[in-house]
């Protein structure tokens, strides 16, 4: 299985967080499933850091693409097409890292790993 992990997905993981439901910490261990960290993400932890929104993400928000990699998951860079898809998904939600997170599953053939059942409405694959 190919998941994509929503942000709030990788903090937990890294943080070892409770919040993390079971289902999605079961689809992340196996190592027969390949497992995404967006760009969008990596953004995402290093502003809310630095903003103050985010202060338990310090380390990861330093060494994402680090951390990611050494986790044995995949990086995912934006594209222009999924860019375009993000601004153009015909759903009520503001948040453009969640837009971008959407948009890559949909044209990638992900399962988006996120607890956000608002995504569903995009037709995303979801896991939680």
């Amino acid at each position: 299985m190919r998941l994509l992990l929503d942000t709030h997905a990788v903090l937990w993981w890294f943080n070892g967080d409770a919040a993390l439901s079971a289902v999605a910490r079961a689809a992340i261990e196996p190592e027969d499933n390949q497992v995404f960290v967006s760009a969008a993400s990596a953004m995402e932890v290093s502003t809310k850091f630095r903003i103050g929104k985010l202060p338990q993400a310090g380390a990861l928000a330093a060494r994402f693409e680090e951390m990611a990699l050494n986790q044995g998951f995949f990086p995912l860079s934006i594209s222009i097409a999924h860019a375009a898809l993000g601004g153009r998904l015909p759903i009520d939600h503001k948040d453009p890292f969640d837009r971008l997170l959407i948009a890559q599953a949909l044209l990638e053939g992900m399962t988006l790993v996120s607890n956000e059942t608002r995504f569903d409405e995009a037709g995303v694959s979801r896991l939680w």
